[in-house]
């Protein structure tokens, strides 16, 4: 049987929000979907025709149970998930709100923070071209601490490129704290995604080149700036930036997955640089104008279309060109150029 091209490692809880969109504290009827960084990024992959497992663990309990259905139902492989029978799967809730949407964890002790190193020990996932790990997973206990130092390490996985979203979490640990643990573990990645808000407010930069600077290690560091756009730059060369394209927001939480989702996808299909940024910008889209954490992306024949157009075509592109994309306006939404996915701060979930 032939193995997974991707292994996402992380939690993934079970996301309460008020079905209509009021704060919390007024809300009747709260709607159950299922969240994560790590499964977001590999449920975005699989829609894009690639063989995505995810790694985690999960409580024996009902939410356990919804969350690898509703993961598989992407086609994500979750055999690789284990069921725990001593402690819960994650909840947080989501609190709308005219400043954003914040959200608020119950995830102390839960079964994904018994993550330890032992989790890439799978002979399955040998063949693997690519790990994607975030800076959610080292906050959560030190075990995911170790668990996430080990495979950029040691490189268990010796097939496998290491994607690293920095995917800062204020409300897991603060700045000062998760500032130099960040930047030392994503220095060892291959690849490392952050937005620059968030790069901002860990480490003081404020341009995508002074990123490169702080992290010389990687082989491509990937500075996404919200509304403007998207920037790669290599280790050696020069960097490469794709403006982000003008999308209708209902609600920006999961769109930095999506966009990470689409640009490795491009990385594995051995895409060059402004296709791979494009391919994230169009996979994050969907994901802005949709009520969840995911959304598929634009169908392949759309996506071609898209990556073949000049730059002076690309940048005058709206996503009611896209078929397959969610065009127009949704109720209480609003159109801003955002597919960079820059959704840090109090309007981040898992």
């Amino acid at each position: 049987m032939t193995g997974p091209e991707v292994a996402c490692v992380g939690e993934t809880m079970v996301v309460l929000a008020p079905a209509a969109a009021t704060p919390l504290e007024h809300a009747d009827r709260l709607a159950v979907g299922v969240g994560g960084a790590e499964s977001n990024v590999a449920m975005g992959l699989a829609r894009l025709g690639h063989r995505a497992a995810w790694v985690s663990r999960v409580g024996d309990d009902p939410f356990g149970r919804r969350v690898l259905r509703e993961i598989a139902a992407a086609g994500v492989d979750t055999t690789l998930v284990t069921v725990d029978p001593a402690a819960p799967t994650g909840v947080y809730l989501k609190d709308p709100g005219p400043d954003g949407t914040r959200v608020h964890y119950h995830r102390a002790g839960s079964a994904a923070s018994r993550l330890t190193a032992r989790a890439l020990d799978d002979p399955r996932l040998a063949g693997a071209r690519l790990l994607h790990l975030t800076g959610i997973t080292p906050a959560l206990s030190p075990s995911c601490r170790d668990l996430v130092a080990h495979a950029l390490t040691a490189r268990p996985l010796p097939a496998a490129r290491i994607s690293f979203d920095v995917n800062h979490r204020a409300r897991l640990w603060p700045a000062r704290r998760a500032a130099p643990v960040l930047r030392d573990l994503a220095g060892r990645a291959d690849v490392v995604l952050v937005g620059l808000d968030e790069a901002a407010a860990l480490w003081g930069v404020t341009a995508p080149a002074d990123v490169r600077t702080l992290l010389p290690g990687p082989d491509l560091v990937v500075v996404k700036d919200g509304p403007v756009g998207a920037t790669a730059l290599p280790r050696t060369g020069a960097g490469v930036f794709v403006p982000a394209l003008p999308a209708p927001v209902r609600e920006p939480v999961g769109a930095g997955d999506a966009f990470a989702a689409g640009f490795l996808a491009g990385l594995l299909r051995g895409l060059d640089l402004p296709a791979c940024l494009r391919l994230g910008h169009l996979t994050a889209v969907p994901a802005l104008a949709a009520a969840g954490d995911t959304a598929p992306p634009p169908d392949p024949g759309s996506t071609a279309r898209a990556l073949a157009l000049t730059d002076a075509q690309w940048a005058a592109l709206v996503p009611a060109d896209l078929a397959g994309a969610r065009s127009g306006q949704p109720d209480g939404g609003r159109t801003v150029q955002n597919s960079a996915g820059s959704d840090h701060g109090g309007g981040s979930r898992g």
